[in-house]
């Protein structure tokens, strides 16, 4: 007698006798609780009939098949003569998605796409029913029925015109004892046999998608590319040195599977410190770089093989907008093609907004005509430390001179250069002349760098601290932006510049000096580890 251990439970064991001296329905229940318990082994075997009948000359033969492909199958072992088997445990059901709906194994290492070699045939379960009840039907079948993208569901029965036959499921639907009985009653009220037959659907690159397919031609085991940055019709890639002796296939793929993507782009090298741009490599598709993209309802073109743009950064450009108020002033440091400058002329906010790259400035100016916010900024075309002691400064000297005292707008300086804009946070010091404004008209500093230290938020702290030379814990917080590689965070610090620091001639007494009003929501060591945590 065999004993199959389905689970650690006893109710999870069936006990069987041999399978000539059983009745028929008794097998097929058997069968049932074999099948569900251990969902995932359906996506071990493969399917090579799905019409039953009620022969009991077949039974046997099921039954041996079953316990041959079990034997063979990953995650299944025998324990010993009495033939019992169980599940390794650390084998998933994610793990181990079939082959069945995966690209035919001799594409590995293609290199020069053939979309044909992807075609195969699989063995798929349908249901015959007449075609005037498959809508009403198909609301009932959700779960059994075919959920594959680029599938149809119900396809014509070419043996009668009448009829329709529904794509099930292949690893949910292994006979007609796998519908549950919600699924059974309303066959039985539609008066539909839950017969199962068999249909040879033939599968097409058409209907494999990107990670499909570059997982199964890329080596085995490496990481895949399925993702992209977008920018217009544009797709930038960042490939791994594994992934680039199949960077034409790469490409090609991206734009087959992507509808609007008519270029993909890899860069090539580091971002360039001085304009933030980089080289790039047309993969495949046309060698326009021109482009046009949308960004929270605002409209944007630039050449992108000679500006700085990064879509992730679509919510941090509304989060800092959203900080301002209409009548506030901002200094935007490195403002590239306008993201945060544009957004905040459109909230009347008076701008100044500077790029030291001539191709940025160019389309700065572009872009202000175009969202109708020419009026409203005043662009240039400066290093950044020449910008902050040039027009920031005489522009400040006016905004916090004797008069200030009745403005209440707030002024707001964005420095969004990663790699080296803490460095130009010494283009404060000693920066205004005259008498300081009061500590709640101080400018608020919104400054971008990266950190590959184990406590990101405490280690920009400290750069920026280091370059002031004045603690900042009163008045700054730390924003996480996003995390741009393994162990590498982009992080925005935001504080109010100390009066000691923005005027000439002010004693730095680092034990009495007046602090600015502590930041509201400010961020605490404990609150950005938190929020990384949940972010990951």
């Amino acid at each position: 007698m065999m004993t199959f251990l389905l689970a650690a439970s006893s109710d999870d064991v069936i006990q069987s006798q041999p399978t000539h001296q059983r009745p028929i329905s008794e097998l097929h229940q058997s069968m049932r609780i074999f099948w569900r318990p251990f969902g995932f082994l359906r996506r071990l075997l493969k399917v090579e009939s799905c019409r039953i009948t009620e022969s009991e000359s077949l039974i046997p033969l099921a039954w041996t098949s079953l316990i041959q492909k079990l034997s063979k199958a990953p995650g299944i072992f025998l324990l010993d003569q009495r033939k019992r088997f169980s599940t390794m445990p650390e084998i998933e059901t994610s793990q181990s998605d079939s082959e069945l709906f995966s690209p035919p194994s001799d594409v590995r290492g293609m290199t020069t796409l053939d979309r044909t070699a992807f075609n195969k045939i699989v063995t798929i379960p349908v249901l015959k029913v007449r075609k005037e009840i498959v809508n009403k039907l198909m609301r009932s079948l959700k779960r059994a029925a075919l959920q594959r993208p680029g599938i149809k569901r119900v396809i014509e029965d070419p043996e009668d015109e009448e009829s329709r036959l529904i794509m099930l499921d292949p690893y949910k639907i292994l006979t007609n004892d796998s519908f549950e009985e919600a699924e059974l009653s309303i066959l039985k009220q539609l008066n539909v046999s839950p017969q199962i037959s068999k249909y040879n659907l033939e599968l097409t690159y058409e209907n494999f998608k990107s990670e499909e397919i570059l997982r199964a031609v890329l080596p085995e085991g490496q990481d895949v590319t399925s993702g992209f940055s977008r920018v217009g019709h544009i797709a930038h890639l960042n490939l791994r040195d594994h992934q680039l002796p199949f960077k034409h296939l790469i490409g090609q793929v991206m734009i087959d599977k992507n509808p609007g993507i008519t270029s993909a782009v890899n860069k090539i090298n580091h971002i360039d410190n001085t304009y933030r741009n980089f080289q790039m490599e047309v993969l495949y598709g046309e060698e326009n770089m021109m482009t046009k993209v949308r960004e929270n309802n605002y409209t944007y073109e630039f050449d992108f093989s000679k500006v700085y743009w990064n879509p992730r950064l679509s919510t941090e450009h509304s989060r800092i907008t959203e900080l301002l108020k209409p009548g506030d002033v901002l200094f935007d440091v490195f403002a590239g093609v306008g993201p945060f400058a544009i957004p905040a002329a459109k909230k009347n906010c008076t701008v100044f907004a500077n790029d030291l790259n001539p191709e940025s400035y160019k389309w700065l100016l572009h872009n202000c005509k175009l969202n109708k916010v020419d009026n409203k900024v005043k662009v240039f075309n400066l290093d950044g430390k020449d910008f902050l002691q040039g027009p920031v400064r005489e522009e400040l000297m006016q905004q916090l001179g004797p008069l200030s005292k009745e403005r209440k707008h707030a002024v707001h300086i964005v420095m969004n250069l990663p790699a080296k804009a803490i460095e130009f946070l010494s283009a404060f010091k000693s920066l205004l002349d005259g008498q300081p404004c009061g500590s709640e008209l101080l400018p608020i500093v919104h400054c971008y760098s990266f950190s590959k230290d184990a406590n990101p938020a405490k280690d920009v702290q400290q750069q920026a601290e280091a370059v002031l030379g004045i603690s900042l814990d009163p008045c700054s917080s730390v924003h996480l932006v996003r995390n741009v590689a393994p162990n590498k965070e982009m992080l925005c610090i935001t504080f109010q510049i100390p009066a000691v620091i923005l005027y000439k001639n002010q004693t730095l007494d680092l034990e009495n000096h007046e602090d600015p009003p502590p930041l509201k929501r400010q961020r605490t060591d404990k609150a950005f580890s938190e929020e990384k945590t949940t972010i990951a």
